[in-house]
């Protein structure tokens, strides 16, 4: 976990949840690009591999990183793919002043995932079926599977030095029902990623108009923008924070 900010600034603080099988890690490129522009990064280490942890837990995690850093309520809190599942109920354990979710799973309130999802086409567009299961029944996904739909645009090096970081991913999240009854009062953003071949673009723009009432901001890339345009993830994160900020 990092939590890292200019004094002085209009700080944000950004929660950055990292994506299934993924860790902190992920956020390497991103974060410093964020510190520089003066805002805080927390990067907590959610418990996706763990069969007893669902998104509650994942969320008391970065409850608790943000209590870390002794943060005000300038929070942002991003999602990407499935930590999608965890931004509302961060949202609704705490104060934070807006959601986003970047290329990522919206839950249902009471609802399980798993549910939800088989009622909406293109949610899921990565084929899981053809990842592995090891012997605690979790995804481990598989080099060709992480090269096609997550490190696409990378260097066969780098992708293969991603892949070798993956983690497996319990389905906890997807079985258990949604942790809170209602959607937190926080407004929110989504962010596509026009080449997802993760998390159909027709479904997230489906959702944006259908359950967040708003339209999504589209980047060109893959699944994993952070990775692809870190600089124009980061410049969109901060033009986000301050939009909201004006009218929050």
């Amino acid at each position: 976990m990092t939590a890292r900010g200019r004094r002085g600034d209009a700080m944000t603080t950004f929660a950055l949840l990292h994506g299934g099988a993924h860790g902190p890690w992920q956020w390497d490129l991103l974060a410093p690009l964020l510190h520089e522009l003066g805002h805080a990064v927390v990067t907590p280490d959610l418990p996706m591999d763990d069969p007893e942890k669902g998104s509650a837990e994942w969320a008391r995690v970065t409850v608790e990183a943000l209590d870390a850093v002794g943060t005000n309520e300038d929070v942002v809190v991003l999602g990407h793919s499935l930590a999608g599942l965890a931004v509302p109920v961060v949202a609704a354990a705490r104060p934070v002043r807006h959601m986003v979710f970047l290329c990522a799973q919206v839950p249902m309130p009471g609802q399980s995932y798993g549910d939800y999802v088989a009622t909406q086409p293109g949610a899921i567009t990565l084929p899981v079926g053809q990842n592995e299961r090891d012997e605690l029944g979790r995804t481990v996904v598989t080099w060709p599977i992480a090269r096609k739909y997550f490190y696409a645009a990378c260097t066969e090096k780098d992708a293969r030095r991603y892949h070798a970081l993956l983690r497996p991913i319990a389905a906890t999240a997807f079985v258990e029902p949604c942790p809170i009854a209602a959607w937190p009062n926080a407004t929110s953003s989504y962010i596509l990623a026009t080449d997802d071949l993760a998390v159909g673009p027709e479904w997230s723009r489906r959702v944006c108009e259908e359950r967040l009432g708003i339209t999504p901001i589209e980047l060109a890339g893959t699944h994993s923008p952070f990775l692809d345009h870190p600089a124009e993830l980061a410049a969109t994160l901060v033009r986000i924070a301050r939009q909201t900020r004006a009218i929050a």
